[in-house]
């Protein structure tokens, strides 16, 4: 099918954003000079234009025009297995912030839920089986950089020091940490990583532009059988993941 005219003008303008022909703060063609160029009328013009700022492309500036918006230096989202088997004290992404320099923390609350379907099915269990859930806010230099919602079988951690996640003696350790310390030894962690488009909530707590994508990464951690699973959201002009993979 022929590609709508907006479109065809979005790509153009996105093609000349991403390889730099068009540098952050740069001011994108107007309205009239769009309509020329392209042979449109103003209302395809002004669709294009809407189209490239729902990405988070450009963003208006009122009586002043629209410009290509500034993005975050993107930084390296490092997910080593390896690192997470020898048993760290501090977290995961505590350790990644260390490395780049930056204070890394998060917001965790916990509530007492049951399995969904999709959860019941990756953790192991049945539907309704009770969990606990916990929506994490990750911060880095108090910024909110990334989001996370887990899911922990109440059967496994009922009653014992790591029921919540965040709080007792071994908080912020680690899932690896944590469940070793109530004697179930993490084997395997399970990761799929897929690609969307936010969801209103998330961009507002990310202070990302609707239409924004995000990478979701969709991790259970098993050993005779999972013990956790987790959506981690990660926004795409700030993250590019890693993945380090001991070979034996």
């Amino acid at each position: 099918m022929t590609q709508p005219a907006y479109q065809r003008i979005a790509d153009d303008l996105r093609k000349q954003i991403i390889d730099g022909h068009l540098a952050p703060g740069d001011r994108i063609p107007s309205r009239p000079q769009l309509r020329e160029t392209y042979g449109v009328s103003d209302a395809v013009a002004i669709q294009a234009v809407r189209l490239l700022v729902s990405e988070g492309y450009v963003q208006a500036r009122s009586g002043s025009g629209t410009y290509v918006r500034e993005h975050p230096k993107v930084r390296r989202l490092t997910r080593s297995w390896y690192r997470e088997a020898r048993g760290r004290a501090s977290s995961p992404f505590r350790a990644d912030m260390e490395a780049q320099g930056r204070a890394g923390a998060w917001r965790s609350p916990s509530e007492t839920t049951t399995a969904t379907p999709a959860v019941a099915e990756r953790l192991g269990i049945t539907e309704g089986d009770p969990v606990m859930q916990t929506k994490y806010t990750f911060l880095a230099d108090d910024q909110p950089v990334m989001l996370s919602t887990s899911w922990e079988p109440l059967e496994i951690t009922r009653g014992t020091p790591v029921m919540l996640p965040e709080q007792g003696p071994h908080a912020g350790a680690g899932v690896v940490a944590r469940m070793r310390a109530i004697g179930r030894e993490v084997e395997l962690a399970t990761e799929v990583v897929t690609a969307r488009s936010i969801h209103a909530a998330e961009a507002e707590l990310l202070d990302e532009p609707i239409g924004s994508i995000v990478m979701v990464i969709q991790r259970t951690y098993s050993g005779n059988r999972p013990v956790e699973t987790a959506d981690i959201v990660v926004p795409t002009d700030r993250y590019e993941l890693a993945y380090v993979i001991p070979v034996e």
